[in-house]
């Protein structure tokens, strides 16, 4: 593994253990050159995903960029990063599950929207105008009428 402060390959392991939730193994690492610790998560992956935009582009499936989109809905938000990792884990796994090579940003995003509504409505919230593409205050209104259900 490679030091990502000075670039060494010559690092260590010095602690292995399963995380809370028994899906990846952390590692805790030692760089010989420039004495650095970093940790690092390895992870079971059943399948490549590819992700097909709405441009209709394909990309490969990005753990990190879900779980910094779903970081940033909850930020300032009393949730443990240890909730947002099972959430992210939790969508990951059924989208490898699911059977399919190819999955769409929709379906990404309808997972993540169940997951935040379950969780937290203000997360809810915010994530719901990025993905939906609120425009205008009206908007912010409408949904969350609907959330509450009001008839307006």
């Amino acid at each position: 593994m490679r030091c990502p402060f000075c670039g060494s390959d010559d690092t260590q392991v010095k602690d292995s253990r399963p995380t809370e939730d028994n899906t990846a193994i952390r590692r805790r690492r030692h760089c010989i050159s420039c004495r650095s610790r970093f940790t690092t998560f390895e992870r079971v992956q059943l399948r490549d995903l590819m992700v097909i935009k709405n441009t209709g582009a394909r990309v490969g499936f990005d753990r990190d960029k879900l779980a910094r989109s779903i970081s940033i809905a909850l930020r300032k938000r009393p949730i443990e990063p240890e909730r947002i990792e099972r959430i992210v884990n939790g969508i990951q796994r059924r989208l490898e599950s699911s059977g399919e090579p190819d999955i769409t940003t929709k379906q990404i995003g309808e997972m993540v929207m169940a997951a935040l509504a379950s969780l937290d409505q203000v997360a809810y919230v915010r994530f719901a105008s990025v993905y939906r593409n609120f425009r205008e205050a009206k908007d912010f209104e409408d949904f969350v009428g609907e959330l509450s259900g009001d008839p307006d």
